[in-house]
This record gives C-alpha cells, structure tokens and sequence, in this order.
C-alpha cells in the first residue's frame, strides 16, 4: 500500500528528532571515551555548565519552534486569491524578542564566567607536578618532585590533586584525557596548565591521547593514564627512581682510554655497532630535520658518569629482576578499550618467533656502544644511553604499550618496532634497524650491517628485564 506524500513528508521530518532523542539517551557514562563523567571537580565543574546550556537551549529551542509552528498553521494561505496583511512592525514585540535573549545570556554568562576562573586557578600548592611534553608522536611525563621521568604512560594517585604543565617539543598538541579532564592544548614557546583531582575513581586505566591534528601519525598519539591508590603511587614512584634493573657499571678512565689508543685491537662488536649508528643517524633525520646520530651522545658518556645520579650504579646482572612491590598497574586489570588492538601493517611481514634472545647479551650490546639507540634513549645506569630525542627506557618493560601507544609492549610488537618502525607507525622518526629491511620514508634499504633477527631479539630480551 503506497504510503500518501504527507505522511511521507511527516516521517521525513520526525526522523531527526527520533535520532536525536535515541542518541541523547545513550549512556554516555559507560562509553571508554565519554567526557560525561563525575571522575572530577573539573569533570563536574564543566558537566554542570554542560546541563545549564543544553536546559536554556533546550527551553528556546521549544518555544522558537513552537512559535513557529503556530505562525506556519495560522498564517498558512488558505486560497488562491489569498494575501498576506502588511504591517509595519510592532513595538512591544521587537523590545520582547531583544530583551528575553538578553536575559538568556545573562543565565549563561554567570555559570560559564565562574566555571573559567574556577578551571584557570592555581592548583593548590602541595599539588604533584606533572610535566608534561607533546612530540610527534609520543607523550613524555616528568614528576619534578620525584626525579622521574617516563613515557606513554601516566600514574596518577586518587584524592591528590594534579597540575600539570604542557609544553611541545615541536608542533601544537592536545592533552585530553576524556573521562577524567577534558582537554587543554600545547603550545609552541608557552607553557599551558591544567590541574584536576581524581577523586571519585576506582584503580583504574584511562585512554589519553592528543586532540588536536599535529602530523601523519596524529591519530597513533596516544597515552595510558593509571589512577592508583596513593600507596601504590608510591610505590610505583619508588622503583621508578631506581636505575635499570639491569644496570651496566661506569667503565674505569683508564680501561675507555685503552680502548681509544692507537693500534688497541678492533672489537668486532664495536665495529657493528659504530655501522649501526652511523646507520641510525643517516635515516633518523625526520621532517623537522633532526638528526639522532650516536656520535655526539658516546661524546657525552664521561659527563654521564660523572653525575652522582648514576655514582654507584653497578650491574645488577640476572635477567627479568623485578623490584618488590607495586611496580606497575595489572594488565588483566586493565578495562577491554584501553587495550590497544592495532593490526600489524601487512608490510612488516612475520617475525621469527623461534629467535630466542638474551638479556645478558643484549645489556652488554647497549651498554657498550648504544647499538644505535643512545643517540636517542636514555637508560638510567648505563653512561653511554643518555639520548633525549627518544622515550626513556629505564623501566620501559613495566609499560604496556609502546609507540606511542600504539601496540601491546610485548616480545613481538617490540622486535617488529625495533626492527622497522616507520613501517609500524608512518611518519616515526625512529630510523629503520633490521639488516635487509626497506625505510619506507628514505626508500633506502638497510644493509648487512643493520641489526640481525638475534641482536634484536637479545635488545628485546634486555629491555623486557626493565622493570
């Protein structure tokens, strides 16, 4: 039975307003990225705000539309020979509709003015500081009142207040970290700031990432964020201060002088790594043109160890040490949507997982010449990694997730970075490690002297003992 056109074109305009209606009714408060949470004060301060605009515009709305309504009906043309009455304009009714939106700004402009100067104050003072520094495409997070400095993963102790301040490394940014603080952007040569108290959460993860378009991988610029107990915050910042679990020892003057003298043996390990990097530092030059050659960092390594942060710090030796305590948050604890699910890029083909690694071989690799990575990576108790272009890896292996976020930090998503990142994230900066591997950005591909399936196996295995 064909449908008649005016109720065809009464089902064409209710169609909207059911949509609507049914989306308004989805429960926002579940949903792994909603802004619609209680998590908060700034989370309420901004929801409230939210409730008293879409109540006022709700109310105009209504009666704009009804008005209207009752104008289309009652003005409607009747006839043919019908015409419209001509007026010319009606006091009372142009000083109405000036006067009532006034009033309406009014009821917007006070809870709007004070939800600003509450969310632009200054944090209380016994605040935790977090710094926190956008670059393409990773976050890093500092805790200037702990000495700590990590990446792509943010702890965050419940009923404490947090200020952060956010700064960019290169392009502009925008930490957002949906369920618990909305977002605030990061500018170029400004320092922005951003405070909130995580106070009604339970032990829990949270998707963080950036929100404004910053480059080709903005979309893979993303972060965990961690809310634990204070004890555990703790804890967890405890062994953050630590050195690598398994540290190298500062090498003795006389033995690096032996070592540069002329006519001292060549060590075929050296040799390699001294390709490697040279490797790293022809490919490692990004868009913004920066160079991550190991040259200048090796240069570095005595002011390194000299400094009383790393006095001390001898091998600890024994592969995968785990320090006592809390030392990061579960992973079968984590909620289902903030497990990352990228698929690995066809490219990258598979990975040898019968390469079975040693973290013992794969320290002294590192520690020794930096394997091409000291140029950018910092590893608190080996003097020849103290790169700051990379993510530091001090306890990279209590992280869940690596490029930025991107993939599960597991033996297989790491060699696959380690071997080729850029095929892994385009547009990273990491230059291509794997012998025989092609660089998608350089179209060059790596000679024999790039790393082999056992030595990144071996770094793998060194890196997962970082806890």
């Amino acid at each position: 039975m064909p449908v008649p056109p005016r109720l065809r074109r009464l089902l064409a305009a209710a169609l909207p307003a059911v949509l609507a209606v049914s989306f308004a009714a989805c429960d926002h408060a579940t949903y792994p990225n909603s802004v619609f949470t209680n998590h908060t004060e700034f989370n309420r301060s901004v929801g409230g705000l939210f409730d008293i605009l879409f109540l006022l515009g709700g109310i105009v709305f209504v009666f704009v539309e009804a008005i209207l309504l009752y104008a289309i009906w009652k003005y409607r043309r009747r006839s043919e020979d019908d015409r419209p009455e001509h007026v010319h304009g009606n006091t009372t009714l142009e000083i109405l509709w000036t006067a009532i939106p006034a009033v309406i700004l009014i009821f917007i402009a006070i809870p709007t003015v004070r939800v600003i100067f509450e969310t632009q104050a200054k944090a209380k003072s016994d605040a935790l500081q977090v710094e926190v520094i956008g670059h393409q495409w990773w976050w890093e997070f500092r805790y200037p009142q702990y000495g700590i400095t990590t990446a792509g993963e943010l702890y965050l102790p419940i009923g404490r207040t947090v200020n952060f301040a956010l700064k960019t490394a290169d392009v502009l940014h925008s930490f957002s970290i949906p369920r618990l603080g909305g977002k605030r952007d990061l500018i170029s040569n400004h320092t922005n700031y951003l405070w909130f108290t995580p106070d009604s959460v339970q032990e829990t993860a949270f998707n963080g990432m950036c929100a404004e378009y910053c480059g080709a991988s903005h979309a893979n610029m993303r972060f965990k964020t961690f809310t634990v107990s204070p004890a555990n915050f703790e804890a967890w910042a405890k062994n953050q201060q630590r050195p690598a679990a398994m540290g190298a020892e500062v090498p003795a003057v006389g033995a690096a002088a032996a070592a540069a003298a002329p006519g001292a043996p060549a060590d075929p390990s050296a040799r390699q790594a001294a390709q490697v990097a040279a490797q790293a530092g022809g490919q490692a030059t990004g868009p913004t043109g920066v160079a991550a050659a190991m040259g200048p960092q090796m240069a570095q390594a005595p002011a390194a160890a000299a400094d009383p942060a790393h006095a001390g710090h001898s091998a600890m030796g024994g592969t995968g040490v785990q320090q006592a305590g809390f030392t990061a948050f579960p992973r079968e604890r984590m909620p289902d949507a903030t497990i990352p699910k990228t698929p690995i890029p066809a490219a990258m083909g598979s990975w040898d997982e019968s390469v079975k690694g040693d973290a013992q071989r794969g320290r002294d690799f590192m520690a020794k010449f930096g394997g091409g990575c000291a140029g950018c990576h910092a590893i608190s108790g080996i003097p020849t990694m103290v790169g700051q272009l990379g993510p530091n890896l001090t306890h990279v292996a209590t992280r869940t997730t690596i490029a930025g976020g991107l993939y599960p930090n597991d033996t297989k998503h790491l060699s696959l970075w380690i071997k080729n990142a850029r095929y892994m994230k385009p547009g990273s900066y990491m230059p291509t490690l794997g012998a025989f591997q092609r660089d998608p950005i350089t179209k060059k591909t790596v000679p024999q002297t790039g790393l082999s399936d056992q030595q990144i196996a071996d770094i793998v295995a060194y890196l997962q003992a970082l806890k």
